[in-house]
């Protein structure tokens, strides 16, 4: 086994989603917790106000009368549909972001003789700051689509109205160690950065294929991240499905 093989196979867990398998390969990350332990972490998050929401969300559903909604198939299809809108735009920004996105129209001729522009020197800030910005777009288009397919699933019944509810509080509890894990992230690929730019041989300071192995990377992780966050929308999604499908 090579050594590149070899620390990936000490690095990468085998369980966990891609986005912590994908953290966990950038470094000597531990792997995550047992399955066992994340209950036990759960409780922890939350606070007495929450245990009371919860207790709401979870509540016997039997004491309401289970009317079904006016939710159809037009509504699911339309769902369908903004979920693959959303990760397809998303996907194509990510593919852009760190290359500084789209290249910019030329409006006309370069002048004869004119000196093309000097290398920018490299500096990570620059991928960092493109890495927040594709955090900020999957925030912008990811939660209100999550609020989207709650509401589609309240209106399908009472039962599932239960569920969306339950998904608020997870949201609020989860999301919260979920967001300041994410905030995180881009930070994260800064040693990756050094280590590729520190084995170039040549111009480290310039662009090269190091710099494109690392752009290879962090598109890695920002895709992993958007699975992270589509999760909880795919879920409600297939939800609705279910809903659909057991209708006559």
């Amino acid at each position: 086994m090579s050594g590149s093989l070899a620390r990936e196979s000490r690095r990468t867990p085998l369980t966990g989603s891609a986005f912590i398998r994908a953290l966990a390969a950038l470094d000597d990350l531990p792997a995550p917790a047992a399955p066992d332990d994340f209950a036990q972490r759960l409780a922890r998050w939350f606070d007495w106000t929450h245990a009371f929401s919860l207790s709401a969300a979870l509540s016997d559903a039997s004491s309401r009368p289970d009317v079904p909604g006016l939710a159809g198939r037009g509504a699911l299809a339309a769902d369908e549909r903004e979920l693959a809108r959303v990760r397809t735009a998303l996907a194509r920004t990510i593919a852009e972001a760190p290359d500084g996105g789209p290249p910019p129209r030329r409006l006309g001729r370069p002048l004869a003789g004119a000196a093309a522009p000097a290398e920018t020197p490299v500096a990570f800030a620059t991928y960092r700051q493109r890495y927040t910005q594709c955090q900020l777009a999957m925030e912008t288009q990811v939660v209100p689509l999550r609020r989207r397919l709650r509401s589609s699933l309240a209106d399908r019944s009472s039962s599932l109205a239960k569920l969306a509810e339950l998904d608020i509080v997870m949201e609020q509890v989860v999301g919260a160690q979920e967001r300041a894990l994410l905030a995180t992230a881009g930070a994260r690929l800064e040693p990756l950065f050094d280590r590729l730019r520190a084995a170039s041989p040549d111009a480290p300071s310039q662009p090269g294929p190091w710099l494109e192995e690392f752009r290879g990377e962090m598109r890695k992780l920002l895709l992993a991240e958007l699975d992270l966050r589509l999760q909880p929308v795919e879920g409600l999604l297939e939800a609705c499905r279910k809903s659909s499908s057991d209708r006559p």
